[in-house]
């Protein structure tokens, strides 16, 4: 027992003995200065300079450009370009969405289906009275106009229904043409030369059925009018309406605009549809100042 405690006393005393580190001049061999130190005191002195070299390295690689020089860190480029693709990808599956929305309401719309079935989750509250107003009092030439409509083939009108068409249905905008229709080159509509903001406006009773942004045509309002007729607008600047509403005839409904990718210069690009099928709204509307 005696001879661990001397051991251990001894192994104490090992790390506590101070020793004199001196400095002496080589020459003169005159002492310049010198330091007490013991063992334990240079372990210490050892762990303080180990631990600071670690945290400063840690700092110089968390806080400066050195660690994109550590293989597999990925640079600040990357995860830049990684963020910047995150957002395209939301981007692009947003305006995929709208997208496959537009056509459900074309294809709704081109084939005469129930209106309600396509608005349901946009429809507003509409009271008896608007109900009663919309549905019930109709303006005689809109009556005239569904007679007319239903009898009609899908291009075969007389001459005297076309007269009498343009007599009935309201100019969305008038202009220069500075497209016509032309199907076989699926240009279902013209094109109307106009000046930015210009007054877009309805050539018809009827309800909205769709109004949203799509990336090729920009702002686009289609409304539903009565007898399987149907109006199409496209590039518009702004839209003052939105799915659902019920508009009237010759009510300012958008502006023109230069909007989407298929857009060249201001203009209203508008088509004109019936029982499903384009037809040329240069023989329905007056578009002209005379």
């Amino acid at each position: 027992m005696g001879k661990e405690n001397n051991i251990n006393k001894t192994w104490k005393g090992k790390l506590l003995d101070q020793y004199r580190m001196i400095i002496v001049n080589e020459k003169t061999f005159e002492e310049q200065f010198y330091f007490r130190l013991s063992r334990l005191n240079l372990i210490i002195l050892l762990i303080l300079l180990i631990s600071s070299i670690m945290t400063g390295t840690f700092f110089l690689i968390s806080s400066t450009p050195v660690k994109e020089f550590i293989p597999g860190y990925p640079s600040s480029e990357l995860r830049l370009e990684a963020i910047k693709n995150t957002f395209l990808l939301d981007s692009i599956i947003d305006i995929t969405k709208k997208q496959d929305k537009f056509l459900e309401s074309i294809k709704s719309a081109l084939l005469g289906e129930n209106d309600e079935t396509i608005i349901e989750e946009y429809k507003p509250q509409i009271s008896q009275v608007e109900r009663e107003e919309y549905f019930v009092d109709q303006v005689k030439e809109d009556s005239i106009l569904r007679d007319r409509v239903i009898q009609e083939d899908k291009y075969n009108f007389t001459r005297s229904s076309q007269t009498s068409l343009i007599d009935l249905l309201f100019p969305p905008a008038k202009g220069e043409i500075s497209q016509s229709f032309d199907p076989d080159s699926e240009h279902y509509g013209i094109d109307i030369a106009l000046s930015e903001n210009y007054p877009v406006k309805s050539i018809l009773d009827g309800r909205v059925i769709f109004a949203e942004w799509t990336s090729e045509t920009g702002n686009v309002l289609i409304i539903k009018h009565s007898r399987e007729l149907t109006s199409i607008y496209k590039h518009n600047a702004s839209l003052f309406k939105k799915q659902g509403d019920l508009v009237s005839t010759g009510e300012v409904i958008a502006t023109a605009g230069n909007t989407g990718e298929f857009s060249t210069a201001t203009h209203l690009h508008f088509e004109l549809w019936l029982s499903g099928y384009p037809v040329n709204p240069i023989d329905f509307i007056n578009f002209s100042w005379d």
